[in-house]
């Protein structure tokens, strides 16, 4: 997509200092399973006049640490294809519009509050 916008200084956010080494050649690699990336990556950043790769630790990128997971777990019948995944992000808070009220005519997050308040639970909660 930076390539297709014709973006000239691209900004990589990457949680892997050992992979940020690779690509810049500081370190070789001997995994033979990311060879092929790694010379795709070396290349792609041919076609930029500035790359600058910064370190995010992954506990700190909640976000990369979900689609690692959700990665490790997708299979496709051809290995060397998956699925794109759609995100999109929202710049607004996100809440919802309508909730019904209790039948105790209360908020639905009386019981929250009322928690948060005394540090004890309301009576019956744990009644089914």
């Amino acid at each position: 997509m930076a390539i297709y916008m014709n973006v000239q200084e691209l900004l990589v956010i990457e949680d892997s200092d050992l992979l940020i080494h690779q690509v810049r050649e500081e370190w070789a690699t001997k995994n033979s399973k990311i060879l092929l990336y790694l010379r795709h990556v070396q290349e792609l950043r041919k076609r930029f006049t500035k790359t600058k790769f910064q370190l995010v630790p992954r506990v700190q990128n909640e976000f990369a640490n979900a689609l690692a997971i959700i990665s490790s777990i997708i299979q496709h019948p051809d290995k060397n294809f998956i699925d794109p995944i759609s995100v999109k992000i929202h710049y607004q808070p996100t809440y919802c519009a309508h909730v019904e009220e209790e039948v105790d005519g209360k908020p639905w997050f009386h019981d929250i509050k009322e928690y948060l308040a005394k540090g004890e639970y309301p009576e019956l909660a744990n009644a089914i």
